[in-house]
């Protein structure tokens, strides 16, 4: 892996990806960001070496480098997931690449559904702990103590002070921002009522198909990490209907303007 991590690199920073301070991967529906950053420099996936391909139509396939809010930010538009058929090691590769040119910090956003019946969709979910049922772990494999320490520690993958700015941002700027549980289970398909009725019950409050496996690799690599989830659906099993998907991307734009205030006024602070 580090040879492959070092070639990608190399790439990167012969492109022009000079020491980024902080990276960003945007979920489905949420790349609107990209609008408010000063694009100094771009990579599709498919030209640098080694990194996977998104395969999802409504998920963009670019590196994205450049200035927001006075700090040099390295973004994802669009992110790798284990439904797609890529590993683990895959769907983190990128998170790697990022940490090895330079950030210390990530923030990570997602569209996902709502569990907690008190959270209603169009509403933001600050991440506070994840629940991860996606049946592997990114660092299950050979040599991975050459890269960091094996038992990573996860009593608090989500950085607190970040959390906190968010919240105080969410505040001042009129956002109503809820804060809980997410868990990560492998998809493509969605969830049968029985599947939601036991999310609940074991403590989540969102549930989605990616960013689990992103946070444990960025603890792996002593990265402050700060998520939110988008909530683009209700996942009551008792009122249950079919999801339409472009329904969710659509709830997810009109949100993401609320989540592009929290994230740019959180990297003024940082």
């Amino acid at each position: 892996m580090p040879k492959y991590i070092q070639e990608s690199v190399d790439y990167l920073k012969n492109k022009g990806f000079e020491n980024p301070e902080i990276g960003i991967v945007l979920g489905t529906g949420l790349g609107k960001l990209v609008d408010e950053i000063n694009i100094e420099k771009s990579a599709s996936y498919n030209h640098i070496p080694n990194f996977p391909t998104a395969t999802v139509e409504f998920h963009k396939g670019k590196l994205i480098y450049g200035t927001l809010a006075g700090k040099k930010v390295i973004v994802m538009q669009g992110r790798f997931h284990l439904y797609e058929g890529y590993s683990h090691y895959d769907v983190t590769f990128p998170i790697r690449v990022m940490q090895q040119l330079g950030i210390s910090k990530l923030l990570v956003s997602n569209a996902s559904g709502a569990i907690n019946k008190n959270f209603k969709k169009g509403e933001i979910m600050l991440i506070d702990d994840h629940i991860n049922l996606l049946g592997g772990s990114p660092l299950a494999f050979k040599g991975v103590e050459e890269m960091g320490e094996r038992f990573v520690d996860m009593s608090a993958p989500y950085d607190v002070e970040m959390n906190s700015k968010m919240e105080q941002i969410a505040i001042k700027n009129n956002i109503k921002l809820q804060k809980g549980v997410y868990v990560s289970v492998m998809g493509p398909h969605l969830e049968t009522r029985a599947e939601y009725r036991y999310l609940n019950i074991i403590g989540a409050d969102a549930v989605g198909m990616s960013t689990v496996p992103e946070v444990i690799v960025a603890n792996h690599l002593n990265l402050r990490v700060a998520a939110v989830s988008v909530l683009t659906d209700e996942c009551d099993p008792d009122n249950l209907k079919p999801v339409n998907i472009q329904e969710i991307i659509a709830i997810a734009g009109k949100a993401e303007p609320d989540m592009i205030t929290l994230f740019t006024e959180l990297i003024k602070t940082l």
